[in-house]
């Protein structure tokens, strides 16, 4: 099957290609690019107009299921990431039961191949149980097809299991996700600790939770050169210790998550639980310095960090309600219209943190980029089309989104998977 896409703009940083072009897909492959093509097609996509890009990467999702299917499930879920133009996504292991074991791997990676309508790859746990007590199997996660390793929602607070996990992580060619946070100053911790927390009256997650685990994971990196991945990094300590460390040359990566990147405790002073998240939205300087990270590469990746919940979870108030924010959906037209249209972070940024910055940390050699031979997987951008995000056209089982009945300028066409057409749903060929 071929399918030629004509006439769009073609911008994927790490092939350094900005352009007008035509792109031939066949057998789920980039074959051609030139600036004009004339073959024989299945289909043509007029793509006059609009932005042609590598298929979004999120290394940081979850997906639920199994266990949480009330939440979401690998079919939904991955719905959901077709339409917010991410065509692989990486599933995050607190399940029910934890993602520590070759079955679950393997089941996980079944459901999707017969579920998924985008590449959807498990992240198997560091420790069992996610306890932070006993290594995984992570030789046997690894052969079972586990991506990387991560206990996110919970820290490896046993310092010598997580320098043997960076060991073999390291050794296996996964990488390892560290959740940063040091429990026993965020535990009861429901916001930002700092003025909004106590204009609520409110028990705060202070930033040295984060960042004294922050500092530990960057100093058994340093001392061992084993490299770690830090996830959604949301204070301004982190960014600097993060600097640090880049500039003595750590082998460390790091994340932020568009939420961290455009809202701020000040919304918290509605007491709406859809703002309460872990890490917490931080202050408007943390903002800042995440930002500023971001566009100078010092943190590469963007990351959703999507984590469903049922509405009557999320409903529970304040102080109950679970942390977490629905991201697929949004993620790229909040980013494209607050950050890109304003000037703040570079549209060739932005592609990249999505694209070949996190391919190349996960090692997939023929993703995130527009080359002949990678896979089809592409994303149709209309830069100044409206993107309206409304409760009924959610593609995730959940709902908590602080956009809800928001429209974005910057909206995303048409999403490929393999050279298919993974949305509009209703397109197929």
């Amino acid at each position: 099957m071929k399918l030629l896409i004509k006439k769009g703009r073609i911008l994927d940083p790490g092939q350094k290609i900005d352009g007008v072009f035509d792109l031939l897909l066949a057998d789920g492959r980039i074959v051609e690019i030139k600036p004009e093509i004339r073959v024989e097609a299945d289909r043509v996509v007029e793509a006059g107009g609009l932005l042609v890009a590598p298929g979004f990467i999120d290394l940081h999702v979850h997906l639920r299921e199994p266990g949480f299917e009330h939440k979401e499930t690998i079919a939904s879920g991955s719905r959901a990431a077709a339409r917010g133009g991410f065509t692989t996504v990486c599933c995050m292991p607190n399940t029910s039961p934890v993602a520590d074991s070759v079955e679950i791997i393997r089941f996980i990676r079944e459901k999707a191949s017969q579920d998924a309508v985008v590449n959807v790859l498990p992240v198997a746990a560091i420790s069992v149980g996610q306890k932070g007590q006993e290594l995984a199997p992570l030789e046997e996660l690894a052969a079972a097809g586990a991506i990387a390793f991560s206990d996110d929602g919970q820290p490896v607070w046993n310092s010598a299991l997580m320098r043997l996990a960076m060991e073999k992580a390291a050794g296996l060619g996964r990488l390892l996700i560290d959740h940063c946070e040091e429990k026993s100053l965020a535990a009861g911790g429901v916001i930002n600790e700092g003025r909004v927390s106590r204009s609520l009256n409110l028990p705060g997650i202070p930033a040295e939770a984060e960042e004294i685990m922050v500092a530990r994971d960057l100093i058994l990196a340093r001392h061992s050169g084993w490299p770690v991945h830090l996830a959604h990094l949301s204070t301004a300590g982190s960014v600097e210790l993060l600097g640090w460390a880049k500039a003595a040359g750590v082998p460390v990566s790091a994340e932020v998550t568009p939420h961290h990147l455009l809202l701020t405790e000040e919304q918290l002073l509605t007491r709406d639980p859809v703002y309460k998240v872990n890490p917490p939205l931080r202050t408007e300087a943390d903002r800042q310095a995440l930002l500023q990270a971001l566009r100078r590469g010092l943190i590469e990746v963007i990351a959703t960090d999507h984590a469903p919940h049922a509405e009557q979870e999320k409903n529970q108030g304040l102080e109950k309600a679970p942390f977490g924010l629905n991201g697929l959906e949004t993620a790229i037209p909040s980013l494209l219209d607050r950050l890109v249209k304003s000037g703040e972070l570079p549209l060739e940024r932005l592609i990249e943190a999505l694209t070949i910055a996190p391919a190349r940390l996960l090692g997939l050699e023929n993703k995130g980029r527009i080359k002949i031979g990678a896979d089809a997987d592409l994303v149709l951008l209309d830069l100044s089309g409206k993107a309206m995000i409304r409760r009924e056209d959610l593609q995730s089982r959940s709902k908590n989104t602080p956009f809800l009945n928001t429209d974005f300028h910057g909206a995303v066409v048409m999403t490929l998977v393999g050279g298919k057409v993974a949305y509009p749903f209703e397109m197929k060929y």
